[in-house]
């Protein structure tokens, strides 16, 4: 038999007993890392994951190492998005892909002490070297993998929380104000824009208080983008009193030729609002 199928084959009938010495030699202390738990449910998952894994890894003494680096990326991808991992600091789980490389090390070397016929040194380095490049590829492919999930959590929360930060009120016979607080930037813009033209149409604004007396200053497209949206109120019948204008947004606004025609301009909130309620 070819020598690399018969190493093959020797950590395929070991491969349950590779991942059974990996969990009963765990040495694990915090709670919250999946490596600790006593649920039966989540150490079965666990179990299940490593031994998925020993099978991918055996084929890359298989003539099938084009396999195991296409189906190993889905299994990162796997772990990376596992609820108990997501729990576990990262080091934490990198030390466990050392511990599986060095016990699949130390059966190749039981492999050739047993073989009958003796493994030149040669042979040995290289499925070293080869286990080692199949390993190492499976902690970057999860490191980029949770990466990447951080990335889109991250903008997710982002997201939510500038939508929260941009909730329209509504005060009386229609009339609704939008308090806009903090640094605005093209991209938070963009979600206010969408935001408050959805909550006018879903509470029946009318008339809408745009106040930016907590904005201290603005770039051109965000000025852009606050005109877009007025512009954008008045199509959906909804009249626009903007307030609060610092200088300096009146001075960007002013060199950028942008106007606010399509809403009334008011020095301050409470000229806004009691100028226009006591109208409705």
């Amino acid at each position: 038999m070819d020598r690399d199928k018969s190493l093959y084959a020797y950590l395929k009938d070991h491969s349950e007993k590779i991942s059974e010495e990996w969990y009963e030699t765990i040495e694990e202390e915090d709670p919250d890392a999946v490596y600790a738990s006593k649920n039966p449910a989540v150490i079965k998952g666990l179990k299940k994951q490593n031994l998925e894994f020993n099978y991918l890894v055996n084929r890359i003494f298989n003539n099938e190492e084009e396999y195991y680096y296409t189906e190993i990326q889905k299994w990162a991808k796997s772990i990376a998005e596992d609820r108990e991992h997501q729990k576990t600091p990262i080091h934490k789980i990198i030390r466990e892909f050392m511990r599986v490389r060095n016990l699949y090390l130390a059966y190749i070397r039981d492999y050739t002490c047993k073989s009958n016929d003796q493994v030149s040194l040669e042979r040995m380095e290289e499925w070293r070297d080869r286990l080692t490049r199949a390993v190492d590829h499976a902690i970057t492919l999860f490191v980029e993998e949770t990466f990447l999930l951080s990335e889109r959590q991250i903008r997710s929360q982002k997201e939510m929380i500038n939508e929260l930060s941009s909730p329209v009120i509504v005060l009386h016979k229609g009339a609704a104000l939008l308090p806009l607080i903090g640094d605005i930037d093209t991209e938070r813009a963009r979600i206010i824009m969408d935001s408050t033209l959805f909550q006018c149409m879903e509470k029946q604004v009318t008339h809408l208080f745009l106040d930016l007396s907590g904005v201290l200053i603005i770039d051109t497209m965000v000025a852009q983008q606050l005109s877009h949206l007025m512009t954008g109120l008045k199509l959906i019948g909804v009249e626009t009193t903007i307030s609060g204008i610092r200088p300096e947004i009146a001075q960007t606004s002013v060199q950028l030729g942008i106007r606010f025609e399509e809403g009334t301009i008011k020095s301050t909130l409470a000229h806004a609002i009691s100028d226009t309620i006591s109208s409705l």
